[in-house]
């Protein structure tokens, strides 16, 4: 017998207080959930919207188990959670995503080793423990390569961009020596996502695959759709829902993938959550990302994810939160603000989305 739904009212658990936590929180509001958030800072983005927040360290065994008393469900807002944390709170209340999923997209490496067991392709590749093995990997794989941490590496951090005449010993001591590990540069000619909900029996709901653009490893924009034949993002979503279906995931994947000059789909990476590339859904689809992730997580029918606009998501990062009067003034645009109060280079401060009719030209940027 499938679990019972968990009805409005009840609390959904978040770990992690980031901007996607914030917009998790307000979306489940509006089913008539509660959030409670845990997560180690003080005045994080997403507690200043919850009903409740625990601010503990993701160790704090006692800390996790009151949580867990206080809440329904639990699910995540980033994956660099311990897993020990996920496991305990799972040995108590429903955890959707599950460890497993967790322990997926936190490793690099069984990250490569899941998609080559379904037959899903991704760029050459090989595990990194030393400077030895970084120059056995390299001579390997041959050309360009990147240097990456085999865990907590986000936004490009924990990584380090391999050439022919590049200082193996400065591109180890780049990622303090960490267990990395070596993949072969890909000459794609976009780089795409998919994002999808799956839910408690089995039906998954994927948004349209959308084109990336980042920008020193920071996603810059993102265009919806994604301007690829239809195969491919028939392909690409096919390629979402078996991953999703190999991990019996519960909640939301993103799975960002290149696709090369002849069409063929890579995967790149993995997160079991809502994600940068999701947020253009909130705006321009019957049901976007966030209340899907709430819907999924307690068991409800999920929304039609469907696209009744095109969509250009762009981050506001740094001081271009600034700018918000600007997209404010823009009858087409959709701004959101994540009311952070440190304002650094390269942080997400916000986003704005801007619509269009399906069909209508793109207009000109400032128009």
């Amino acid at each position: 017998m499938a679990p019972a739904a968990i009805a409005p009212g009840a609390t959904i658990g978040v770990l992690g207080g980031g901007q996607l936590g914030r917009m998790l929180a307000l979306a489940a509001a509006r089913l008539g959930y509660r959030v409670h958030i845990f997560c180690p800072e003080r005045d994080s983005p997403a507690a200043r919207v919850a009903a409740a927040a625990t601010v503990a360290d993701y160790g704090d065994t006692a800390a996790l188990d009151r949580f867990a008393a206080a809440v329904d469900v639990v699910t995540l807002e980033f994956e660099n959670v311990p897993p020990a944390a996920l496991e305990r709170l799972a040995a108590a209340v429903p955890a959707r995503p599950g460890p497993r999923a967790l322990a997926a997209a936190q490793d690099r490496v069984a990250e490569k080793e899941l998609m080559a067991a379904l037959g899903v392709a991704t760029a050459a590749w090989a595990p990194v423990e030393s400077l030895e093995s970084l120059a056995r990997a390299r001579a390997r794989l041959g050309g360009d390569a990147v240097l990456k941490t085999r865990r907590l590496g986000y936004d490009g951090k924990g990584q380090a961009r391999i050439g022919p005449g590049t200082d193996l010993a400065a591109a180890w001591r780049a990622i303090a020596g960490a267990d990395a590990i070596l993949e072969a540069r890909v000459d794609f000619s976009r780089e795409i996502s998919v994002v999808l909900a799956r839910g408690l029996d089995g039906r998954s709901a994927a948004w349209d695959a959308v084109e990336n653009h980042h920008v020193d490893g920071i996603l810059h924009t993102t265009i919806a759709p994604a301007p690829i034949a239809a195969a491919v993002a028939r392909e690409a979503r096919g390629v979402a829902v078996r991953i999703a279906e190999a991990l019996d995931l519960t909640g939301l994947l993103a799975v960002e993938m290149f696709v090369t000059r002849d069409d063929r789909i890579l995967v790149n990476e993995i997160a079991p959550r809502p994600h940068n590339s999701g947020h253009w859904t909130m705006d321009a689809c019957l049901t976007g990302q966030f209340e899907q992730a709430a819907r999924a997580v307690c068991g409800l029918p999920l929304g039609a994810p469907d696209r009744f606009a095109d969509a250009e998501m762009r981050n506001l990062l740094g001081n271009r939160i600034a700018e918000w009067p600007k997209w404010l003034a823009d009858p087409e645009a959709r701004l959101h603000i994540y009311g952070k109060t440190d304002v650094r280079p390269g942080r997400k401060m916000g986003h704005v989305t801007r619509l269009r009719r399906i069909g209508a030209p793109r207009r000109a940027e400032g128009a």
